[in-house]
């Protein structure tokens, strides 16, 4: 019988804290499951089984998604505090690993993963044969507190506290117009212009475009630099691009001097607890 009452009555696993914070932040199974890396169904069956253990609904089932119970708050926290202590644990240890070998997994923009970054992890991996690099090129910015990458290769000019690093570089920013057009006067009425829409978040980029840019010149929004490059070329519009993708690409060239207003600095960082690890 205390067998059975301590098995009904047993703390919740870290599996089980994993799936319930994934379902929590995303407010869906299927945003979960792609967080976790794993199927629907896993995801459906472990948060119900955990339900169940703990005699507690934590989410209510809605059509629009996952909303927290009362019960489902306070989980959230101590959920919460749990991941920070697991996630430290797991980065003081990783922190001594001085083998020069095994997986890093890095997190940059879609930009740089695509036109500026892969010359220099071939240039890694030829260094450095017995590192994977998993690299995760997306604009939305991954926790390294949470362990979602090691490494973060950032534009920003002020880098999170938290994190150590050091800047690379500086990116500069220009107007750039397809290569065959010869004479080009960026702020002629009528001229097209293709931007970012304003869930990309780079404000000082928006700022500069709508100050100078009337709105029904603009011929395309899009919330993705190549996307906005591919069209500069196609001859859709004259587009504000970072430097390293419109100076690199054949089918452009630049109108004018730099842009000062928006550089940005690069940033190689990582979580401070990370930083004695050889990879």
């Amino acid at each position: 019988m205390q067998r059975e009452i301590a098995k009904k009555h047993r703390l919740p696993d870290w599996d089980d804290l994993r799936v319930f914070l994934a379902v929590a932040r995303t407010g869906s199974l299927s945003g979960a499951a792609r967080a976790l890396g794993v199927n629907h169904s896993t995801v459906f069956r472990r948060l119900g089984t955990f339900e169940k253990r703990l005699g507690v609904r934590l989410f209510e089932r809605l059509p629009n998604g996952y909303v927290r119970t009362n019960a489902g708050d306070e989980m959230l926290g101590a959920a919460e505090a749990i991941e920070e202590q697991v996630m430290a644990l797991e980065r003081r240890v990783t922190g001594r690993d001085l083998e020069l070998r095994g997986t890093l997994r890095v997190t940059t923009t879609e930009t740089i993963g695509l036109t500026f970054g892969p010359p220099h992890l071939a240039a890694f991996r030829k260094a450095y044969p017995g590192i994977a690099v998993e690299l995760v090129a997306a604009n939305e910015r991954m926790s390294l507190s949470r362990r979602d990458a090691d490494v973060a290769i950032r534009p920003t000019n002020t880098p999170p506290e938290a994190l150590v690093g050091r800047r690379v570089t500086r990116i500069a920013w220009a107007v750039y117009a397809p290569k065959g057009r010869r004479e080009v006067d960026a702020f002629a009425p009528g001229e097209a212009w293709v931007d970012v829409d304003e869930s990309f978040g780079h404000l000082a980029l928006t700022r500069w475009v709508s100050a100078r840019v009337p709105a029904e010149a603009i011929a395309l929004r899009a919330n993705s630099m190549t996307v906005l490059r591919e069209a500069c070329r196609a001859g859709l519009g004259l587009a504000l691009l970072p430097c390293y993708m419109g100076d690199g690409d054949a089918g452009l060239r630049r109108v004018g001097d730099l842009v000062p207003d928006i550089g940005v600095d690069l940033w190689l960082l990582t979580h401070e607890d990370l930083r004695q690890a050889a990879r």
